[in-house]
């Protein structure tokens, strides 16, 4: 039978990370005894400040892996290594004692408050294979040789701390890294030339500057976002003036330049208040408005008429929409967004779409009729359509609060916090709620959404999720569909060039896992069929092989009793996004799981989760435990 449990201290005062995975028929019996090790460790202790949550660690002890200890991280009932988060921990991580232990291979103490230099001698501890040191306060810069030596060294974390200096060139002797996350330091210099295959990394806010090396034009261009990086993923980089003579001439043209600049705008401001994104607007104005033989603008059945398709909406005219105030919203792969506000306030989303002639006039005008008949609160609603030749406009109701990639992905100012847990979880449900909806509402279409990412998932005035750019697939031109929209990143379209009624499915496993981890899926942004496998792959990695607290994104906030739910949640992204359409779930069975979960575990959860301790207290994963297909 498979297990469930949760690891926690025994006082259940403050739980750690639950675990949420499928295990081997029976547990392994412990290697030994453990006594040298428990010395060790508790001499480890001393160097620590506020470690009141390790007072648990007394002598004598057999076995590391009961559950009186701390902390302790066993793999098949042997002791392998710490997970000390997010226990206001201090002081130094003494090497020394840490040498003593047999098979150390993982050190985590993530969300503390260390300071002072990177711990010195750490590679002294050759069997090391994952480090942790993310979210705490060390500074300084970090030697070359601080990893020589630790050919076993898969995962470096390090974000959220003050680093200095150039990262360390012995990251390049290790062969089997696959995880470095340097983010949110002051690492300064060129990035080194890194050459492993595998390797996913994040660089992004620190100091770094120069080329990005040809060996990471793979990855998320947000990887090297908030440095002075140039070249794929990024801009590519500009040819450097050489000659001074040059530099004094650009800088006297622009300081003139701007001085002209400054008169112009103080002349202008004192005869006309300015219009916010006016350049835009005017532009928007004249490119809409289409001139007649005589030149006029005319209003006919052909041209300038908006087709309603709510009969609870006021109204208008393309005419004064077109001279509504308006504001860019943005560009995509599709065509620009403008938010119009019209003379009552009401404020409405314009789209415009040029790619949009896979059928003629009255097909697209009768599923633009169709769309205007669906109704649901998770739908944002399509209030009326514009055809011509040319291009498509569509007017869709305004969202209050954006996307949720922009909540997810945007850099915020300090004191604005992110999406907690609880939003989260309704923001999904929403999502599959709606999704749900269109499944039954749209039978005779494949990709009932085609287009879900969280782009795609508008945030109204109580974060309740509205899904849009629903049900386009039959009137996007196919060639534009297949390259930029998400549906055919899915692996059956990379694989066997066909979409299938799970593929929508398999988008939602992706959305789930970004809204869990914070990890934009990197892939979304490539032109072309191909699968978005990135993130799936690192989140498979992560429960495969040791299933940490990494794999959540922590501007979540976690709440007490959330961990399980959060795992649950978890799977069922990754039983969406099967790459096997066989063994991936439908989507009644997506809905329905999503649907049972709950922001905390009940009593009876927890008290079921606490039962399994006794047994299993904490246990690296394996592909047994959590078999999902190869991502």
């Amino acid at each position: 039978m498979s297990r469930m449990i949760l690891i926690m201290d025994r006082s259940h005062a403050i739980p750690c990370l639950a675990v949420f995975c499928v295990l081997l028929l029976c547990a392994i019996p412990s290697s030994g005894d453990d006594t040298d090790s428990s010395r060790s460790l508790i001499e480890f202790r001393k160097f620590l400040t506020n470690a009141t949550m390790l007072n648990d660690w007394k002598e004598p002890v057999a076995n590391l892996c009961s559950p009186i200890w701390t902390g302790c991280v066993c793999t098949h009932g042997v002791f392998t290594g710490l997970k000390l988060e997010g226990m206001g921990l201090g002081g130094t991580i003494d090497i020394q004692s840490l040498s003593n232990l047999p098979s150390f291979y993982s050190l985590s103490v993530m969300n503390n408050s260390f300071s002072g230099p990177f711990p010195s001698d750490l590679n002294s501890l050759r069997k090391l294979r994952r480090l942790y040191l993310a979210n705490n306060k060390f500074n300084g810069g970090i030697q070359d040789k601080a990893f020589s030596g630790m050919t076993g060294m898969r995962r470096v974390v390090l974000g959220n701390n003050k680093f200095t200096g150039n990262i360390p060139l012995s990251l390049l002797q290790l062969p089997g890294l696959v995880d470095l996350q340097l983010q949110s330091n002051q690492f300064e210099g060129k990035i080194p030339d890194f050459w492993q295959a595998d390797l996913i990394v994040n660089f992004s806010y620190n100091k770094l500057e120069g080329s990005i090396p040809a060996t990471l034009r793979n990855q998320n261009a947000s990887a090297f976002y908030g440095n002075k990086l140039c070249g794929k993923p990024l801009d590519a980089c500009k040819p450097k003036i050489l000659t001074w003579k040059i530099g004094i001439i650009i800088a006297v043209a622009v300081g003139v330049g701007l001085a002209v600049v400054i008169i112009l705008f103080l002349i202008l401001r004192r005869r006309v208040k300015p219009l916010k994104y006016q350049k835009s607007i005017d532009k928007f104005h004249k490119e809409e408005q289409i001139p007649s033989k005589s030149g006029t603008f005319k209003n006919s059945s052909e041209h300038g008429k908006l087709q309603f398709v709510r009969n609870n909406r006021q109204r208008f005219e393309l005419e004064e929409l077109l001279r509504a105030s308006a504001e860019v919203l943005g560009s995509g792969s599709f065509g620009s967004s403008y938010k119009a506000v019209l003379f009552g306030g009401q404020p409405y989303v314009v789209r415009r779409f040029r790619q949009m002639n896979n059928v003629g006039k009255e097909e697209f005008q009768e599923h633009m009729r169709k769309l205007g008949r669906l109704s649901h609160p998770n739908l944002l609603p399509l209030v009326a359509f514009y055809h011509r030749k040319e291009e498509k406009l569509l007017i869709t109701d305004f969202a209050e609060n954006g996307s949720l990639a922009s909540h997810l992905h945007s850099k915020r100012s300090p004191n604005q916090p992110g999406l907690d847990w609880p939003t989260r979880l309704r923001i999904i449900k929403g999502v599959s709620r709606g999704l749900a909806y269109l499944y039954e509402e749209l039978p005779t279409l494949t990709l009932p959404h085609g287009h879900l990412k969280s782009s795609n998932v508008l945030l109204g005035s109580t974060f309740e999720p509205l899904l849009s750019d629903y049900a386009l697939v039959p009137v996007i031109d196919k060639d534009h569909a297949q390259k930029f929209m998400v549906a055919y990143k899915s692996p059956e379209s990379s694989q066997n060039d066909h979409v299938t009624r799970k593929t929508d499915i398999w988008s939602l496993g992706i959305l789930i896992l970004e809204l869990l981890t914070g990890k934009f899926p990197a892939n979304y942004l490539k032109q072309g069929r191909g699968p978005s496998a990135d993130l799936a792959t690192w989140v498979n990695s992560v429960v495969r092989e040791e299933w940490t607290g990494e794999v959540f994104d922590k501007d979540m906030n976690l709440a007490r009793r959330a961990e399980g739910q959060m795992l649950r949640l978890l799977k069922i992204g990754m039983c969406c996004c099967d790459w096997d359409v066989n063994k991936r779930w439908d989507w009644k069975e997506a809905v329905e799981k999503i649907q049972e979960l709950k922001e905390k575990d009940s009593d009876d959860d927890f008290s079921s989760y606490a039962s399994e301790v006794d047994v299993y207290s904490s246990r690296t994963m394996t592909d047994d435990d959590f078999s999902f297909s190869k991502a």
